[in-house]
């Protein structure tokens, strides 16, 4: 079944079952399909544009929560809090460190890079090769310690 249908089902569960930070997050990402089929020109969009979209409102929200969280906000925070867990249900698992970096090591002795100058050269590779498996900020920083 396509993300946009166990969106669309899963909405309607948690209006059954009143559930408001759900209920809210899952507004959220079909808000973001809507406006990614927008952009695309189709009402079907296909799942891997869905899983960046969910992962773009992931980012938001990691930030959003940051920052509540270091201007003392604890009722904004739980809010953003609940909201990524109900996001993160949704994506693929993310890798760990030491994935990443067996991927990136690959990906460097392919391109034969042998320092920070080459980071143009291997960056694009290592995200395009790890697109929903991680965070591109995770990548950067295996990368940076792997070329230095």
């Amino acid at each position: 079944m396509p993300l946009t249908e166990t969106i669309n089902k899963d909405i309607i569960t948690a209006m059954k079952a009143k559930d408001e930070a759900r209920l809210r997050a899952l507004r959220a990402i079909k808000s973001a399909f809507l406006l990614a089929g927008t952009e695309s020109g189709s009402k079907e969009i296909p799942d891997e544009v869905a899983i960046k979209a969910i992962q773009k409102l992931a980012k938001q929200r990691k930030d959003s929560l940051e920052i509540f969280t270091k201007e003392n906000r604890a009722d904004l925070a739980d809010k953003e809090k609940e909201e990524l867990a109900v996001l993160a249900e949704y994506l693929p698992e993310q890798m760990n460190n030491a994935a990443i970096a067996e991927v990136v090591k690959g990906i460097i002795s392919e391109t034969g890079a042998e320092g920070m100058k080459d980071v143009g050269k291997v960056m694009p590779l290592a995200m395009k090769a790890l697109a929903g498996k991680a965070d591109g900020k995770a990548i950067s920083e295996v990368m940076k310690s792997l070329l230095s």
